[in-house]
């Protein structure tokens, strides 16, 4: 007898009924808690900071420069010497001048020996007051020549008016010095300044002795530590910036007028939620956090990030203190998933530090140097 189903028809039924079989037989799969390491999240002292280029200066600095034009007799210093305040660096000629010194000093020695002889007579009522007084006008008159002669005399001998450290000698024994001629530069670099611009909108936060830190391409490495001792009274109305004038000892001297710095102003504490920059996941636009549940299991948690500093992100909105969230193994997570929470390495506000092998643990002993 003929069958009533085509045979393509059987064959499709048997296997389906093969399929349904094993699909019986085959265990149910069951998803085991996945292990990650979580933290509390907190509220903890935070500050915010603004970056900025900075320009360094030194403390004092000076281009130096002769008051007359003569012929260089003497130079007293070498380039790049440290001098003292009131060393002398240059001496030009001064024969003329102390020839008039010298005739100078002996007119006022004149002149006050007939003043006395004058006033004697005056006092007899010998002489009149008026021919007295006429004397006494030529003695200060000669007494006021030689107080020039002198002030002449020392105009020919520069002077460093501070302690510092010298530049490039420009000048040498036997030149013409005229006033515009640069003999050399003089900075004092035992402390700079370091001037940057930071926005109008961070003024109520400023204030003198903010923390400021600075790094320089020169020094790789090296943070040079200060702090804020001057905010400029105007803003710039164009840019709609101030500047803020920071100090730092150099005791090396390692900074340099000049010099080009990557300035970090630290504003003043305040209270922030804040999570280890890891636990952030960013996707596209889209920043979340894995949160644990009281279930144990996983859900995200959309946020919005502040400042991010350090390995650490401040959380704006999005999340409360209390909460806990996963910190190391987001990228095996999806929502629902449960976990099984390992030990917190550390709470909100510090980073999970990872073993290192012996060598490398040996290698990431040293500290940052620091100025």
């Amino acid at each position: 007898m003929a069958s009533r189903f085509p045979a393509g028809c059987l064959a499709l039924a048997c296997i389906l009924g093969v399929v349904a079989c094993r699909q019986q037989a085959a265990p149910a799969p069951t998803s085991a808690p996945v292990p990650v390491t979580t933290t509390t999240v907190r509220v903890l002292p935070w500050s915010d900071t603004v970056q900025a280029l900075a320009t360094v200066h030194a403390r004092e600095s000076v281009t130096l420069t002769a008051k007359v034009s003569e012929i260089v007799e003497q130079v007293h210093f070498e380039s790049g010497q440290q001098v003292a305040a009131g060393q002398p660096l240059v001496t030009l000629r001064v024969d003329a001048q102390q020839a008039a010194l010298a005739e100078a000093q002996a007119a006022a020695a004149e002149a006050g020996q007939q003043f006395s002889r004058l006033q004697g007579l005056a006092a007899q009522q010998l002489v009149s007051r008026a021919t007295l007084d006429a004397q006494r006008a030529t003695r200060d008159a000669a007494a006021a020549r030689v107080r020039q002669m002198r002030s002449e005399i020392s105009d020919r001998q520069v002077r460093a008016p501070f302690a510092g450290v010298l530049g490039i000698r420009q000048v040498s024994p036997g030149a013409l010095l005229t006033p515009n001629a640069v003999i050399a530069t003089l900075d004092d670099i035992t402390r700079v300044y370091a001037d940057f611009q930071v926005p109008e909108a961070a003024l109520s936060a400023l204030a003198p002795g903010a923390r400021v830190t600075a790094h320089g391409t020169a020094w790789p490495g090296v943070t040079f530590e200060g702090a804020v001792e001057t905010v400029a009274a105007r803003i710039d109305p164009v840019t709609r910036t101030l500047t803020v004038r920071a100090a730092f000892d150099n005791p090396k001297r390692r900074l340099r007028p000049g010099m080009l710095l990557q300035a970090s102003l630290f504003l003043p504490q305040r209270q922030a939620l804040v999570v280890p920059e890891i636990a952030v996941v960013q996707v596209g636009r889209e920043s979340f956090v894995y949160r644990v549940g009281e279930d144990g299991r996983v859900a995200r948690a959309a946020v919005d990030t502040g400042v991010r500093r350090d390995g650490l992100a401040e959380i704006v909105q999005g999340l409360e203190a209390g909460q806990r969230i996963v910190v190391d193994g987001t990228g095996k997570l999806r929502p629902g998933m449960a976990v099984a929470e390992a030990e917190a390495e550390a709470e909100a506000g510090t980073v999970p530090a990872r073993p290192a092998p012996p060598a490398a643990a040996d290698a990431q002993s040293g500290a940052p140097d620091r100025d």
